[in-house]
């Protein structure tokens, strides 16, 4: 990266002046002490170094730092400067066409690290209950975690992504005699949901179980008839797995047809079969790290920064959400993941600090552990806010994705920070404007494709109407792109210096987003480099009569063209389409 060419080359310069005794009384240098940043005025150069921080040290003043820093740079066909106590620097021509030298030599890789150190991680997000449709929210953990995933693979890690499906537990009974209800309307029989709220809160009473109802019907005529349409004589078991299975299936397909891809989707009712639950209790118990008290089971959590206690075993000696969120940890660790990274919503997070402490009491790593909280999504429709849940009206994913489409609804869902409330604009979302992002991002793109097309094909004389030679012969046109060299930049690297150092930032933002688990990063790159490319185009004719000059800003388009294709259909799973 340049900025990182940049400091290297200044702190190697810092360190000759010291050793020339030219920095003061300044004797040693911490490699890491200065930073890199953007000049406020950008007229002052690309990146800068604020040497002020060293002056208590060198007992001179900062300007003094910096002009013995400056004197020993090996400067090449680069601009540094001093004003004040920074370094200002300018990439010269041979790093920016370098750059996109880079880019043609790397193509699909471009921007990805080398020598990260790879760890092996299991990322976890949704695992809804598999009660009903995925809610607008599960959207945002299932298009975040997706591509947070996509991302981590191309830095350099392996990543196994699990859905935790919560079927263990009273909801799944619930959604049985919710079904048995549903069947029974199909029947033919007079009966409703209770409308006593406390009682309506033992059932799902949302529409989305009425297909399910007919599909148990078609698929048990003859277990019908034995039981002459009787429902209550039906099995509650098979209403509850028919209904569960049916529910898993629905999200399944929705994920799929969302980019969403998971290495596995595992069951808690397995896990509690499997008897790990009760082990990971066992081991507590024999390490001295649980209690009984008012006929409950307690975990001692306290003891390992959390605020208090925790019940695992409740007085009428059921597990809680915890005892098997502690063991479910603990199979993950067991299965040899260097790292756990968990996408919970942000009404989990005192439940951090819980499975944090059973990690650490059962001999774990705690570190190893960490949990995004993501805000809630708030949809817009018309001005106004449009509230969820499974027991009233619900504004489902499946519905949003039919209404705005896949690529709109994974975009919006990515573009703000995960500890950001989301508001997102269906109207916007449709529309084809500037406005929306996602489709001012993918628009750049199809205009970069349209001038790579446009520059092989024969033109059509308006006024004689004759054909005219394109451009480039399809030939010519390959051969440039396979033999690019950096040389052939020259022509348009004053004017595009804005372009090229945008495109280059695409590595350090894939290196930061990858370090800090955040993707809105990306999404807010793409859509400053369509900016970039939108304001070069439209500044500067790249079809033009001077073949050497085309050719450069070409280079250019393609790079650009690249780039974007990378960000958005290798990392967040969104369409690049090459004509709009």
């Amino acid at each position: 990266m340049i900025k990182d060419y940049f400091l290297e080359n200044i702190e190697k310069a810092l360190k000759q002046a010291i050793s020339d005794q030219k920095v003061g009384q300044l004797s040693e240098y911490k490699d890491g002490t200065l930073v890199v940043e953007r000049p406020k005025n950008a007229d002052f150069g690309d990146y800068a170094v604020n040497v002020s921080s060293l002056a208590r040290f060198a007992k001179i003043s900062p300007v003094q730092i910096a002009n013995a820093i400056v004197e020993n740079v090996e400067q090449d066909d680069n601009e540094y400067s001093v004003i004040g106590g920074f370094i200002n620097f300018k990439a010269g021509k041979k790093l920016l066409t370098s750059l996109i030298e880079e880019i043609f030599k790397k193509s699909n890789t471009f921007g990805k690290p080398e020598n990260v150190e790879c760890e092996k991680i299991l990322l976890e997000y949704i695992s809804a209950n598999p009660t009903g449709p995925f809610h607008i929210g599960h959207g945002r953990w299932a298009a975040m975690g997706s591509a947070l995933a996509n991302l981590l693979k191309f830095y350099g890690h392996d990543v196994y992504q699990e859905f935790y499906i919560n079927d263990a537990g009273s909801q799944i009974q619930k959604l049985g005699n919710s079904l048995a209800i549903r069947i029974r309307q199909q029947l033919g029989e007079n009966i409703d949901f209770p409308t006593d709220e406390a009682e309506r809160k033992n059932y799902y009473p949302g529409d989305y179980l009425i297909p399910v109802a007919k599909k148990f019907i078609d698929d048990n005529i003859e277990l019908l008839t034995r039981v002459h349409n009787d429902v209550s004589k039906i099995d509650l078991q098979l209403l509850c797995d028919f209904a569960k299975e049916e529910m898993e299936r629905l999200q399944m397909a929705l994920l799929e047809n969302f980019r969403v891809h998971f290495d596995n989707f595992y069951s808690e009712l397995t896990l509690h079969k499997s008897g790990k639950v009760d082990e990971c209790v066992n081991k507590l118990k024999a390490s001295g790290k649980i209690y009984e008290k008012d006929g409950a089971v307690w975990f001692k959590s306290s003891d390992y920064g959390d605020d208090q206690d925790r019940v695992i075993k409740k007085a009428d000696g059921a597990n809680t959400y915890l005892t098997a969120d502690i063991a479910y940890h603990i199979d993950k660790l067991e299965r040899g993941f260097d790292r756990l990274i968990n996408i919970w919503g942000a009404d989990h997070h005192g439940y951090v600090a819980r499975v944090k402490a059973s990690i650490e009491a059962l001999g774990y790593d705690p570190s190893k552990l960490e949990v995004l909280l993501g805000q809630l999504v708030n949809l817009v429709i018309n001005g106004e806010e449009v509230r969820m849940g499974k027991r009233k009206n619900m504004v489902t994913l499946d519905d949003l994705i039919d209404e705005v489409g896949v690529d709109a609804t994974r975009f919006w869902m990515q573009m703000r920070s995960i500890d950001t409330t989301l508001d997102f604009d269906i109207e916007l979302a449709k529309t084809n404007s500037d406005e929306n992002p996602v489709f001012y991002v993918q628009y750049a793109h199809a205009r970069a494709c349209s001038i790579l097309r446009n520059v092989v094909c024969e033109k059509l004389n308006t006024e004689t109407g004759e054909k005219q030679p394109a451009p480039l012969s399809q030939d010519e046109f390959d051969r440039f792109i396979k033999e690019f060299s950096a040389d052939m930049l020259l022509p348009t690297v004053d004017t595009a210096r804005k372009l090229i150092l945008k495109l280059e930032e695409y590595k350090s933002v894939i290196k930061t987003s990858a370090q800090t688990r955040q993707v809105y990063t990306i999404c807010r790159y793409v859509q400053e480099l369509a900016s970039e490319f939108h304001s070069f185009y439209n500044a500067n004719r790249v079809i033009n009569d001077d073949k050497d000059l085309m050719k450069a800003r070409l280079a250019l388009v393609w790079s650009v063209k690249t780039v974007l294709r990378n960000a958005l259909e290798d990392i967040l799973g969104v369409s690049a389409p090459e004509r709009m």
